[in-house]
């Protein structure tokens, strides 16, 4: 769904990383605070001071996602559910867990802790707010502790809305989970209304637009989009987990795949092997011996002139848990591994010697094939 994004610190064992796209939002967030929103509140102040109230409203707001994120992380570690960071992007925030919740008690402790946090915190800088208003302090302090406390509550309230995958939906999610028993059925019930929220957003978005107010429109219509793309991956991805269940990569692996000599020159990996085969990434044998892997990324930076001069051994990589397997190893991480490293082939390995290759197609075929054969019983 995301990008890697980009690495800004790490707490409590977190890694925080932001998205390219929040640039973007932490400037038209700081925009549109300096410019509108706190002179209308607050007159009488400098221009600096103004963009100084941007500055520090747009932090607080920073803050206060991840403040609603690490509790999230912090709740599913207790559970023992593995957490790979915090993602800030341009819709906000998202806690990457790598596995689902195991008990609906889980996924509802999950959910809730995010908005109790972001309530708490709003409190907090309320009351902040309030002393610093009777003590007379200054407006600009003032204002933007108000703000801070005014955007977590409705960060709070949004995340309520009972559409999946929002906070709401996955408290939802848990109560419909624990009365039925069953996960998927759960899945789609929560995920179809936050389809349909979505749906209603962009409804509201577009006649937004028409009446005048593009920029809300434009938000409404893109959280929209978004949101119904989210809740139907998730249950997609939910019946993957649920068709994948118990199947080892070696189910879908390709025995004797493609390899490249280590005395091949450039030019010939090229011509003879990617021009031909269609990959970007081959594993390089010698003697049966897995000794690296080379991709047409690497090759990129080298002038064409040297292809004819260079061969694969003087450029190859260590082959890495990015793009290799066991056979025995479960196929949902192996494709969690594709997904997450925009990866759509894993070498097989075993002892350090190529035994074969699975690909994103091949699980994903296998999952449709399942799916259409039988996907009503894996909702019952």
């Amino acid at each position: 769904m995301f990008g890697k994004g980009i690495t800004i610190f790490k707490i409590l064992g977190f890694e925080i990383r932001i998205d390219a796209s929040w640039i973007f939002i932490a400037i038209l967030v700081t925009w549109s605070l300096a410019i509108g929103f706190f002179p209308t509140r607050y007159g009488n102040l400098s221009t600096a001071t103004y963009w100084w109230m941007g500055i520090f409203g747009a932090l607080g707001l920073f803050s206060s996602v991840v403040f609603h994120e690490l509790f999230h992380s912090l709740v599913a570690r207790r559970f023992g559910l593995p957490i790979r960071g915090i993602t800030l992007f341009i819709f906000g925030g998202v806690s990457e867990i790598e596995e689902e919740p195991r008990s609906a008690k889980a996924e509802f402790f999950v959910a809730i802790i995010g908005p109790l946090s972001s309530i708490f915190l709003g409190a907090l800088f309320f009351g902040f707010s309030y002393l610093q208003r009777n003590h007379g302090w200054s407006a600009s302090v003032f204002g933007v502790f108000a703000y801070i406390s005014w955007i977590n509550f409705i960060l709070a309230a949004f995340n309520m809305v009972p559409a999946f995958p929002l906070d709401g939906g996955r408290v939802l999610r848990s109560a419909l989970w624990q009365w039925k028993n069953n996960l998927i059925w759960a899945t789609h019930i929560s995920s179809w209304i936050g389809s349909t929220f979505g749906l209603l957003l962009i409804f509201l978005g577009i006649f937004a637009i028409f009446m005048g107010s593009f920029v809300n429109g434009i938000w409404y219509f893109l959280i929209g989009v978004f949101l119904r793309n989210a809740s139907q991956m998730s249950y997609q991805q939910q019946l993957l987990r649920k068709i994948l269940e118990g199947e080892t990569v070696m189910h879908f692996m390709t025995p004797n795949p493609v390899s490249v000599p280590p005395s091949v020159l450039l030019s010939e990996f090229v011509n003879d092997y990617v021009y031909k085969y269609h990959y970007q990434m081959f594993p390089v044998v010698f003697n049966d011996e897995l000794i690296g892997c080379i991709s047409t990324d690497d090759i990129k930076g080298i002038p064409r002139q040297n292809w004819k001069t260079l061969a694969v051994r003087d450029i190859i990589t260590k082959c890495s848990l990015d793009n290799t397997t066991s056979a025995d190893s479960d196929a949902m991480k192996a494709f969690l591994v594709m997904t997450k490293n925009s990866n759509d082939r894993l070498l097989v390995i075993e002892k350090n010697k190529l035994i074969g290759i699975v690909t994103l197609k091949d699980i994903l075929q296998f999952f449709t094939i399942k799916l259409s054969l039988e996907g009503k019983d894996f909702e019952k």
